[in-house]
Parts: C-alpha cells; sequence; structure tokens
C-alpha cells in the first residue's frame, strides 16, 4: 500500500479496534502529524486509543522510529567514536549527567547529551547548565558536533527541528489523560535518544515516592519495554532500576546543584555526596561496557571512579563549559556564587531516626521554592532549591537541622516549609534499607 492511500481515520480505528497497525501505517500516521494534516480531535483519538490498547513490541519499535525520523538528526558518524548516553526517568536532586558526560569522555567515548528543563516536581539538566553565566544550551546540530569532537561532550537542549513529532504529541497528551502510557513514554524518550545519533544508550529508571513510576513493578514495565525497543533499533541498551525515595546528593535546585558536581569533580569531600557518586560512576560504568572500554560494568565503574577522583573529568568538563561560551571562574568557588535572598533552617522537632518522606512533594517544595517554573516557559530561580542534612535512617536529635531552604522571596520560603514538615518523618525506629541500584536489565534478560 502506498502511503497516499494510507488514511489518519483508517488508523485510528483500527488500533481503536485493537488491530494491529503495520510499520508503513504508523509511519504515514506520523508524517500527516508533523505534516498538519491530522486534527488535534483524530490525534486525541488516537491516542487514547494506543492508551487503552497498548502496542506491540513491533508497533512501537515503529512508532519509535516513525517520531525519530520525523525532523533533523544528529550523524555522529564523523567522530569515529563509539557514542553513547544515559536518560533518567526523573527525579529529585538527581545530577547525574552533569558527572556522568565528563567521566565518559575522559573514558575516549563521545556523549552527545541532549537534555530537558524542569518537568513536573524533577529539576531539568538545563536549567541546571545556564545557571553558568554564558553557558549556550541552543547550538545547532553543527555546533553541537564541533563541541563533541574537541572535548568528547556537550549538554544541548532540544532543538525545534529534532524529533518534532513529539512535542506535537507530547503536547496533546498532556490533555487527554494520556501522559502515563508506558509506550506512549518510551517512544516519547526513546525517539529523542536515538537522533541523537547513539550506539549505546544506559537508562537510569527511577522507583519510589520521588519517581513518576511509583511501584517496582511499573518501572520494571517500562524498562524492558525501553530496552527492548532500543536493541530492535540497533542500540545497545542497558537500564538500571533504582530508589529514589529521598533526594540524591547534598542539594535540590539549580546552581547549587552545578556546585555540587563541580566540588565532587574538585575531589572535595563531603558526606551527603556519597550515593549521587555511587549511581554516577555505576551509570558510566555500564557506559563503558557497552562502549568496550571494558570488560565489565563493575571493571567499568572503578574506572569510572578513577577518572572521576584523578582530575580527568574535570578537564574535560572544564573544555566543554568554555567551548560552550560558560564562564569558569566561578568554579574555583561556586559557593560564593550562591546569593539567594531569604535562607531559613527546618530543624527537627524530636529525637529519632530520619524514617521517611514523600520524595514528590520535597519536589514540588523544591519547585515552589523558585527552582521550577509555575508555567512553561516561565523562569527559575538559579538559587532557589534545599540542602539535605540527613540521609533516611540518620538518628537525629531534636534542634538537628534537617533541610535548609533557598528561596527568593519569605512567602515561598513559608510554603516550602509547610509542605517539608508535613511530609518528612522523624520516628523511634528506624527505617528498612533499600538498596540504590535495584537491579539491571538488559537484552538477555527480555
Amino acid at each position: 500500500m502506498n502511503k497516499e492511500q494510507i488514511h489518519p481515520m483508517d488508523v485510528i480505528l483500527k488500533k481503536r479496534d485493537g488491530i494491529e497497525l503495520r510499520p508503513e501505517e504508523i509511519h504515514a500516521f506520523i508524517r500527516d502529524v508533523v505534516a498538519g494534516k491530522v486534527t488535534d480531535a483524530r490525534i486525541a483519538a488516537w491516542l487514547m486509543a494506543v492508551f487503552q490498547r497498548g502496542m506491540t513490541a513491533e508497533e512501537l519499535a515503529s512508532l519509535t522510529q516513525a517520531m525519530r525520523s520525523s525532523g533533523e538528526e544528529f550523524n555522529a558518524s564523523f567522530l569515529a567514536k563509539f557514542c553513547v548516553d544515559k536518560h533518567s526517568t526523573g527525579g529529585v536532586g538527581d545530577k547525574t549527567s552533569l558527572l556522568i558526560a565528563p567521566i565518559v569522555a575522559a573514558a575516549g567515548l563521545a556523549d552527545p547529551m541532549i537534555s530537558g528543563r524542569s518537568l513536573g516536581h524533577t529539576g531539568g539538566t538545563l536549567d541546571k547548565m545556564e545557571t553558568i553565566p554564558g553557558y549556550n544550551t541552543q547550538l545547532s546540530m553543527e555546533q553541537f558536533g564541533e563541541v563533541i569532537a574537541k572535548c568528547g561532550c556537550s549538554i544541548i537542549g532540544q532543538t525545534k527541528n529534532l524529533v518534532p513529532a513529539d512535542r506535537i504529541l507530547y503536547a496533546l497528551r498532556d490533555h487527554t489523560g494520556t501522559v502515563e502510557s508506558p509506550n506512549l513514554i518510551c517512544a516519547s524518550i526513546m525517539s529523542k535518544k536515538l537522533a541523537s545519533g547513539l550506539n549505546g544508550l544506559v537508562l537510569d529508571v527511577k522507583t519510589g515516592s520521588g519517581a513518576f513510576m511509583k511501584t517496582y513493578e511499573a518501572s520494571e514495565h517500562l524498562a524492558r519495554l525501553m530496552v527492548e525497543t532500543g536493541e530492535l533499533a540497533g542500540v545497545r541498551v542497558a537500564a538500571l532500576l533504582t530508589t529514589m525515595d529521598e533526594p540524591l546528593g547534598r542539594f535540590a535546585g539549580n546552581w547549587i546543584e552545578v556546585w555540587e558536581c563541580i566540588e565532587i569533580m574538585q575531589g572535595k569531600q563531603h558526606p551527603m555526596y556519597a550515593d549521587l557518586i555511587e549511581l554516577s560512576v555505576t551509570l558510566a560504568g555500564w557506559m563503558l561496557c557497552l562502549g568496550d572500554k571494558v570488560s565489565s560494568p563493575e571493571e567499568g565503574r572503578t574506572r569510572a571512579l578513577e577518572l572521576l577522583h584523578d582530575g580527568s573529568a574535570y578537564k574535560h568538563w572544564l573544555q566543554m563549559v568554555k567551548l560552550h561560551g560558560g564562564k569558569t571562574s566561578l568554579f574555583e568557588n561556586p559557593a560564593a556564587f550562591h546569593k539567594p535572598k531569604v535562607v531559613r533552617e527546618l530543624k527537627a522537632d524530636r529525637d529519632g531516626y530520619l524514617a521517611g518522606m514523600d520524595c514528590t512533594e520535597v519536589g514540588w517544595a523544591v519547585q515552589r521554592l523558585g527552582a521550577g517554573r509555575e508555567k512553561p516557559g516561565g523562569p527559575v530561580s538559579a538559587h532557589a532549591g534545599i540542602e539535605m542534612h540527613a540521609k533516611l535512617g540518620a538518628l537525629l536529635k531534636k534542634g538537628d537541622t534537617l533541610v535548609t531552604m533557598f528561596g527568593d522571596s519569605e512567602e515561598q520560603v513559608d510554603t516550602a516549609e509547610e509542605m517539608l514538615r508535613g511530609t518528612i518523618r522523624i520516628e523511634n525506629e528506624a527505617p528498612m534499607k533499600k538498596w540504590l541500584i535495584r537491579t539491571a536489565i538488559t537484552k538477555d534478560e527480555l
């Protein structure tokens, strides 16, 4: 059947009735969507049909490929290196990208990292990078490639011509109650990653109170979908299921997360950095393994830790920031650049163990302080956020500082303090410890 003979309504009705769509039908539908030939009502109907009926592995692979090729793509072949990236499904204080990209570059691989902004209760890598004065996240594909060729990594935002199908579908998913569809989530994530010219991809799939997928079962299902979809596209993929029940590392915000990563790359020690370092070097270790720089993820973790500690990663970080126009002199004393208007401490009101929190609520508190957007396209504060002073299971005394809040106004801090007091729990018994990294899924485990 020629693509001219495939009518959008036929595609909608077939999916509504649970009939498997052929690859050419899916590709024709997505082409018509991007060309503006399908009404919003019909796109919405198709999204709901996918939500209700699901997709086969072949349909999902076809949808991902159709979205991937709906606009420009980054051709990384001229780099003559294995291109590998990491994607996180979103968490609070999750700034691993800032450490991983320079680690991978220092290992001799290329990391073309196309990142996003804050979404819901989670922070955005672009918002963090843009707190560095002068850092340009809006490079052309040609400029993107030039930076990677010189320093091995680059962190930019999605261009308007990269995977335009995703922007159209995502906007309507938000209005049709179909955001939670695992198939649509998978196609959205994987189409953008595949369009960045990857040979390998490591997925950090969060589970827990701070994750979009609240249950382990839902997170595992999404992880398997993404691994299978990537492998069908010819990309080597591994997914790690990781716990997100508390903010990762010491800070959650924008500049303060950059500050944290700079200190780690400079070799400075802080007890609240441990989980962030562990997750970062583990993810990077898998990336080195996929790129055949090491023989196992465990060997990769060891190598990644070496590159982090010996200054190699920091060297590549400085090169990348300079090539993007960023002001690196601030890194000599990153704490001095942090200038919030309001600082307030939240203290423990009793003795006991830090037993738990709704990490999503903590993320919303960070956003209310000004680190996130009130509406799409709105501004974010560089200096808003929180500093955590204890991890789950810590033994506390009444009066110990739990959280330091940074905001632009007393009103913002009042709101955040109320939210944090309402969710942080101190109890007589220590909580059961959960592993930070739960399991890894590769094509062999599908």
